[in-house]
């Protein structure tokens, strides 16, 4: 009898301890990735992050979780990136220009009118140059997995039409806190007013500004036609998205779990820029409609704006590289002749 109660007791015990290490063996794998970004529920980027979360939750069984967050509700991108780095954040997609306080070498994506259109950019972006930027910044904390669109950023005001760089003589404009958006907007005589994109639009309204640049569909969204009159399609710069992940917190997942990340990653950045392109003829013709005066320049006026940048290369070569200027400038010609 006693023998038979200890072979029970034994039994229940070793189930009881099997059970107790299934359970935290099973909560483990069950990781939550934590998404930020700057730009509203609306946008083609959180459009993008809806389609990398439906891949990977898929795609793992229900092993990831992904949450997202927008409206900057994380921090505006410099702060997510610094989060990254720390490994308290594991992903956000900023522009380049931020990524340009960590790497100065970045600076040369910032280069006004450097793309003459996106399927040069894809090219070149996706190419050896591109790869070889996204490798450069596990240095940084990070891990760069694919490039997304913010696409070409073009000029609103409050003032009067933009046609040529004599129109924006005086205007204050918002730019990013970035050198070479800043020297660009002085060589075109504005006056180039840094502040945090939250901002933007309760600075236009009180007037403390007269007019931003961001891309048309970033324009459209953030209603910036309600306190602004004009817009200018002036394609002066052409902005990439970089899809990042923590390195941190990176080095922790298993080489199948990255594999599956990775690929869910350049997935949806095929699929965010291809909605990133239909929104954006859109949102011109929502500006259009709502009072907007669009201009279109012609080739002789966008010529005038290129003129009046043409020396802004030369005077930021020391930061991002002559070597780097020149083979991006190679690439950007060879996809362009294909």
């Amino acid at each position: 009898m006693k023998s038979t109660f200890k072979m029970v007791s034994t039994t229940l015990g070793l189930l009881l301890a099997a059970g107790l290490m299934i359970a935290p063996a099973s909560a483990a794998e069950t990781r939550t990735i934590k998404v930020g970004i700057g730009l509203n529920e609306q946008s083609p980027q959180y459009t993008g992050l809806l389609k990398f979360k439906e891949l990977v939750e898929k795609e793992s069984g229900g092993r990831f979780k992904v949450d997202l967050f927008a409206n900057a509700q994380l921090g505006d991108d410099t702060k997510m990136m610094t989060s990254l780095r720390a490994g308290t954040l594991e992903m956000t997609c900023p522009s380049t220009a931020p990524i340009a306080g960590l790497d100065k070498k970045w600076m040369v994506f910032d280069l006004p009118f450097l793309f003459p259109n996106e399927e040069v950019a894809d090219k070149v972006l996706d190419g050896p140059f591109g790869q070889k930027y996204l490798e450069s910044l596990p240095s940084q904390g990070i891990i760069g997995m694919a490039f997304w669109e913010n696409g070409f950023r073009q000029l609103t005001n409050s003032v009067r039409e933009i046609k040529s760089p004599a129109d924006l003589k005086g205007l204050k404009i918002r730019t990013m806190e970035n050198p070479v958006h800043l020297a660009t907007f002085r060589g075109m005589g504005a006056n180039p007013t840094p502040m945090p994109f939250s901002e933007i639009f309760s600075a236009l309204q009180q007037k403390t500004i007269d007019g931003q640049e961001n891309p048309s569909t970033t324009n459209f969204l953030q209603k910036y036609y309600e306190v602004q009159k004009y817009t200018t399609l002036s394609n002066h710069f052409y902005s990439p998205f970089v899809f990042m992940y923590s390195k941190r917190l990176w080095d922790r997942l298993s080489a199948e779990d990255q594999a599956l990340i990775l690929k869910a990653a350049k997935e949806s950045a095929v699929y965010q820029r291809q909605v990133n392109r239909e929104t954006m003829g859109k949102a011109v013709d929502g500006m259009e409609k709502a009072g907007m005066t669009v201009t279109r320049l012609t080739p002789e006026q966008h010529n005038a704006f290129v003129e009046a940048t043409k020396t802004i290369a030369q005077q930021f070569e020391a930061d991002f590289g002559a070597d780097n200027l020149k083979t991006i400038r190679d690439e950007i010609a060879k996809a362009g002749n294909k």
